[in-house]
């Protein structure tokens, strides 16, 4: 069987199956953060001053401080403590790196907001909408690069559609 890289080209078969999955791209840190982003703006309290840079703030810095505990984590899983060196530290932190790069969109809609004349809710809701799109999409794209059917992909942005749906009934719920 061939083996294609990011781009569709074909790339050398790994001798480590650990090398091939890296190959192909691990997209669960994008989807896991695009879940936490989403968290974050529902369980958010919009202060009266300065709501938009609160939120921005909130979401980067949680974003960064969940990526530094799955380094962590995964640092000194069991199979990495017999190897711990700063190559292996550099290496896993940029592994994770998409949980900090999921944040990222919905920290933009929320300071690019006022663009659309929206106020502290229109910009709290079109944060949670660009974080939940993010998961969505994100969990296709890694089904598809697992090699999942279409219809496996559809299964895979339905369950994190509804994940969402579930996150937005709590939004609404709690509204604050």
């Amino acid at each position: 069987m061939a083996h294609r890289d990011g781009r569709g080209r074909a790339t050398a078969p790994s001798a480590r199956p650990e090398e091939a999955e890296a190959a192909r791209g691990d997209y669960s840190g994008a989807v896991y953060g695009s879940l936490l982003a989403a968290s974050v703006v529902v369980g958010a309290g919009v202060p009266e001053a300065f709501p938009r840079l609160h939120l921005v703030v909130l979401l980067l810095s949680t974003s960064v401080v969940f990526w530094a505990a799955h380094v962590f984590a995964r640092l000194f899983g069991a199979r990495i403590v017999s190897h711990l060196s700063w190559s292996a530290m550099r290496s896993m932190a940029r592994e994770e790196r998409p949980i900090i790069e999921a944040a990222v969109p919905p920290a933009l809609a929320a300071a690019v907001s006022p663009l659309f004349g929206l106020g502290a809710q229109g910009m709290v809701w079109l944060a949670l909408v660009v974080a939940l799109a993010g998961q969505v999409g994100w969990s296709a794209v890694a089904a598809g690069r697992a090699g999942a059917s279409r219809g496996l992909m559809a299964v895979a942005g339905l369950v994190n559609l509804l994940l969402g749906l579930i996150i937005v009934l709590l939004k609404v719920a709690l509204q604050h």
